[in-house]
């Protein structure tokens, strides 16, 4: 008998059950998780104090946004009644518990650190947040002055009573509910007083560096609002409603559709009800009953609610000591030289550019500009998911269809929270004549893609970029990305019929070297991952590098299960929400996941996969996701530039050996920061583009 094989009566351990939901994180809890590392910044002392004001920030705002979309998806499923069991084994009953207790945990580390160290180290550098309560009387004649000038002329108090319902409060508006009494007749009342942000700064500031919440200004002047009344009680309130779309694909007119349910939005069903942890217990319970809230739903927040708004104290001017190093972004070399057509440059070999250290300005927004201008370039198509205000795309592409270019954009309406930009865009398209479509029903096109098409001799040629990341100039600052741009005839093809596909009818079956989604992506993957596991098994060398946002889809979780067991070294670079266990005895032993959260946010994908001498490495816009690659248009490209190639997979390296803001997931879901303090793939990144190529602002 052979020294590896089993006694006959010793059973054969049976294969572990990939579907087992002890081998799955919750999803929403994952994502907690995620915020829970951006709070951790906040927390970092050694950051500087305008940053960790920063994350402050981010973390309210992500929080916002997740009780809008994913608590309002839980709320959802309970009020249908849904009763099933998700991939890790929750019910959804269960899920809305375990949110609201880590919110209330994760609450109180977050007002704790803004109150006790962020806030008093700010006013050690001369930017005070005090209540009116901490000002001198000469502080107060300044704040009440500003009361009477700008503020006072646009509150409108609202009062509770017969012939006055309880008003409407409007999604995350900060608000103050005030108990006053009539010292006539004794009566009590009810009263909301809107807190307008939206108008107004939130943090009132005064000579000294001194700034004053808004809303602690209102209600120091509450018996302005209220005259011969008597103010028994106020604190604020803050209310998030379910901001999550519901638009048929049926509809006649998509655009009119999408604007028709943006004016319900407003209207939700309350997921989150904010209150001041020190309000009076009846003007809780008025709260309460009035909104329609399960107490699970109440938050008492201790301090400042809506910290989102320190992003405002972020934009101070001055105080650059209290803030990251400031640098400035590569031109590559394809497009340093602004004599040079950014074309012929592209056709020599294909050009990989990494925002933010590359300028997109001086890059993505060059080529477009130049394909307006250039009278050979016969066609300019492109998609937007978002955009900024101040786009230089949508307005090339305006400029390319007034000059009698063929100018075509598909224009996803539904992209969550930029549907109103989305629609302004599209219509301001429609009227200078270029070519306006609204992607395939039932799916979202969150591809990221631009083509060219120019006149070279008597043939066209095609030019493309496409992406990890939206065409926004803004987010390109913070946000990690990668582009290609490619005179490739194979990927421009493809990138021409995905296009037709878009915009007219046919099926998704042509593609030779582009991976699209819903059609191909997740088989395409799972293939690369399963051929993988043969390798490793004939004994090659055999790794999965990946780089993406978030990992939940079963399939592709249990295709990694499935190559870790056939001995593939597995590294994920996942900075949102992950689902896949790693570290499981049998099951993923070579799996390690890590999180980084820092400077920038991580957002390219990255797919890549070694099978002994040769590599395949491809980048797009698909996150592994049940929503992308079932509901989504979405695409990867193979990356064939060894140089470019090259590059992807330092990058990861980097993000992988990053021990200052890297966190690695545990078998047991906990995330454990690195503390080595001695790389950072961001600083590392600056340092490299700063030595490599000329400096410029982009």
């Amino acid at each position: 008998m052979s020294a590896h094989a089993l006694p006959r009566d010793v059973p054969t351990p049976p294969r572990p059950d990939l579907a087992d939901p002890a081998l799955y994180f919750n999803r929403e809890l994952s994502w907690l998780d995620f915020n829970e590392r951006v709070l951790e910044l906040a927390e970092d002392s050694s950051l500087p104090l305008l940053e960790r004001a920063k994350f402050c920030a981010i973390y309210a705002s992500n929080l916002d946004e997740f009780f809008m979309v994913r608590v309002a998806g839980v709320h959802d499923q309970l009020d249908a009644g849904v009763s099933g069991r998700q991939a890790d084994g929750m019910t959804a009953a269960e899920t809305m518990e375990a949110i609201a207790e880590r919110v209330r945990e994760l609450g109180r580390r977050h007002s704790g650190v803004f109150e006790r160290e962020i806030r008093p180290g700010l006013a050690e550098h001369g930017i005070r947040i005090v209540s009116c309560a901490a000002c001198d009387d000469a502080e107060l004649e300044a704040v009440d002055r500003r009361f009477e000038d700008e503020i006072f002329p646009v509150l409108t108090p609202l009062g509770v009573g017969p012939g006055r319902p309880f008003p409407y409060i409007s999604n995350l508006s900060l608000s103050l509910a005030v108990s006053v009494r009539d010292p006539e007749t004794g009566h009590e009342t009810f009263a909301r007083v809107k807190v307008p942000r939206e108008i107004l700064p939130r943090f009132i500031a005064i000579d000294g560096g001194i700034h004053v919440p808004l809303e602690d200004v209102i209600a120091r002047n509450l018996g302005r609002l209220f005259p011969g009344m008597e103010v028994l009680a106020h604190d604020f309130f803050r209310v998030t409603r379910d901001a999550d779309l519901e638009v048929s694909d049926e509809a006649d007119d998509l655009l009119e559709a999408v604007e028709a349910e943006l004016r319900q939005r407003r209207f939700g069903e309350v997921v989150r009800l904010e209150v001041g942890a020190t309000m009076a217990d009846a003007l809780r319970e008025q709260l309460i009953e009035s909104l329609r809230v399960e107490p699970r739903d109440v938050d008492a927040v201790e301090g400042l609610c809506a910290l989102d708004d320190l992003l405002q104290l972020y934009g101070l001017e001055g105080h650059d000591d209290l803030r990251d190093r400031p640098y400035s972004r590569r031109v590559p070399p394809a497009f340093a030289d602004e004599e040079r057509d950014a074309f012929s440059a592209i056709r020599e070999r294909d050009v990989l550019v990494h925002h933010p250290y590359d300028a997109f300005g001086a890059t993505v927004e060059r080529f477009v500009e130049q394909a307006v201008k250039d009278p050979d370039v016969l066609a300019i198509k492109t998609t937007v998911y978002r955009t900024s205000d101040d786009s230089v795309l949508v307005p090339a592409l305006i400029r390319a269809a007034e000059a009698g270019k063929q100018a075509v954009c598909i224009v996803e309406l539904k992209a969550r929270f930029d549907e109103r930009r989305n629609i302004e865009w599209a219509r301001a398209l429609e009227r200078a004549g270029a070519h306006v479509v609204h992607g395939l029903p039932g799916l979202k096109t969150h591809a990221k893609m631009l083509l060219v098409v120019r006149r070279e001799g008597r043939r066209a040629r095609h030019y493309v970029h496409l992406g990890t990341g939206n065409y926004h100039a803004k987010t390109a600052r913070i946000y990690e990305d990668f582009g290609l741009f490619t005179a490739d005839p194979v990927i421009g093809d493809d990138v021409a019929d995905l296009f037709n596909l878009l915009t007219g009818y046919g099926s998704a079956t042509g593609f030779h070297d582009l991976v699209v989604a819903p059609t191909h992506l997740r088989r395409r993957l799972i293939e690369e991952i399963e051929a993988t596991a043969e390798a490793a098994r004939r004994g090659e060398r055999a790794r999965i590098l990946m780089k993406c946002n978030q990992l939940t889809d079963p399939a592709c979780i249990q295709a990694l299960y499935g190559a870790s067991q056939a001995g593939v070294k597995v590294d994920l670079n996942i900075r949102g929400i992950c689902a896949l266990r790693p570290g499981v005895e049998g099951v993923s032993d070579s799996i390690s996941v890590v999180s980084v959260v820092g400077r920038f946010l991580e957002h390219s994908r990255v797919y890549s996969f070694q099978r002994g001498d040769e590599r395949r490495t491809f980048i797009g816009s698909a996150d592994l996701m049940q929503r992308n690659l079932d509901h989504r248009v979405e695409l990867l490209v193979p990356v064939k530039d060894p140089a470019a190639e090259g590059k992807l997979v330092d990058t990861i390296e980097r993000c992988l050996a990053d021990d200052t803001f890297a966190w690695d997931l545990r078998s047991d879901g906990s995330y454990e920061r690195r503390r080595g303090a001695t790389r950072s793939v961001h600083d590392e990144l600056i340092e490299l583009a700063t030595q490599t190529e000329p400096p410029d602002d982009g």
